[in-house]
């Protein structure tokens, strides 16, 4: 096949799926709604399960449950939605990063930068800072004091790292973001906010992924630390000391407050917050917009606060919730309080 396609067998092959139907080239990927007959879709929703007669998809990714909806080539896969994710890599666009130290970039004397590392233009490395081979340092961005870059690592543009800052190998930074800044930590002495030294550092590991505007405290005395495969998305707040286990997801403007503890394998929604000094066990889900309030000892789905409702409707609901606590103290009997 050309350059940039590839035929299904080729994709069954490489990926360990089963190829059903005639061979066809993929030049491309999409959606069932809008891929053509030289693209591949999927379909990994159930609710996009009608589509499947109508796409004019050439290959369709699937599990086998759903073969007999479709009339044409297709991909089986246990996960289809994995399955297109690997596939999609392939038809991804990459920039190539030369190695070598732009000229408009500032390098102290004392950082160690790896001759494979590429470090682009107006980047600044702070002192005694290191750079692995075939890390990138995209545009604008820095790293400051004592902080290190591991092998194959991304700094994609604009990305700060403050001070203290040690990311693994293969460790993706989208823009904006900053890390190792300094954490929330004020005490009060005589009437007036008296700042608390943070003096720890951040430790990214292996292979995670911070989304653009996200920041990342450094500790006040101990690190704050993400495990490997850690996916963190767009404009997430993680306090000073949080740890957050390996394989653990964060969708966008959710925020970790100070010292609190997340296990591995949990996903957490958008615009959900966790209050600090808390600790979230192994594979917990906190769904979107939900506040945990209190440390969560046992796996499964959790969810707080009122969900979307016609605004008539919330509005009675708002008047009924305040005479509650009348109406329990009635059914009790007195004016005992409840609680």
């Amino acid at each position: 096949m050309t350059a940039g396609s590839f035929a299904a067998s080729e994709l069954a092959q490489r990926f360990g799926l089963e190829l059903r139907g005639e061979d066809r080239p993929v030049h491309g990927v999409g959606t069932l709604a809008t891929a053509g007959p030289g693209q591949l879709g999927f379909l990994a929703n159930p609710r996009y399960r009608g589509q499947l007669a109508e796409t004019a998809a050439g290959v369709v990714v699937l599990r086998e449950a759903d073969l007999d909806a479709r009339a044409g080539t297709a991909l089986l896969a246990r996960d289809p939605y994995a399955a297109f994710a690997r596939i999609a890599a392939l038809f991804e666009p990459k920039p190539v990063r030369p190695p070598g130290v732009h000229p408009s970039a500032v390098v102290d004397a004392t950082a160690v930068v790896d001759p494979g590392a590429h470090v682009g233009p107006l980047v600044v490395v702070g002192a005694r800072s290191r750079i692995a081979a075939g890390a990138v340092l995209g545009p604008c961005c820095v790293v400051g004091e004592d902080c290190e870059v591991g092998e194959g690592s991304e700094l994609v543009a604009r990305v700060t790292l403050v001070v203290r800052v040690r990311l693994g190998k293969r460790v993706l930074v989208h823009p904006g973001a900053v890390l190792g800044a300094d954490g929330f930590g004020i005490a009060m002495d005589h009437g007036q906010w008296l700042k608390v030294p943070q003096l720890g550092g951040v430790v990214v590991g292996d292979d995670c992924e911070i989304g653009a505007n996200t920041t990342i405290d450094r500790g006040a005395l101990e690190d704050t630390v993400l495990e490997q495969d850690v996916r963190l998305d767009n404009q997430i707040q993680v306090g000073h000391n949080v740890r957050i286990g390996a394989h653990t997801a964060m969708a966008g403007c959710s925020a970790v407050a100070g010292s609190a503890t997340i296990g591995r394998h949990c996903l957490v929604g958008g615009g959900a917050g966790i209050l600090g000094h808390l600790e979230v066990c192994d594979r917990v889900v906190v769904t979107a917009m939900s506040l945990v309030t209190h440390s969560i000892r046992e796996p499964g789905e959790y969810s707080s606060g009122t969900p979307l409702m016609d605004n008539r409707a919330w509005r009675r609901s708002a008047a009924r919730f305040k005479q509650l606590d009348d109406i329990a103290r009635r059914t009790r009997g007195g004016d005992k309080d409840p609680a």
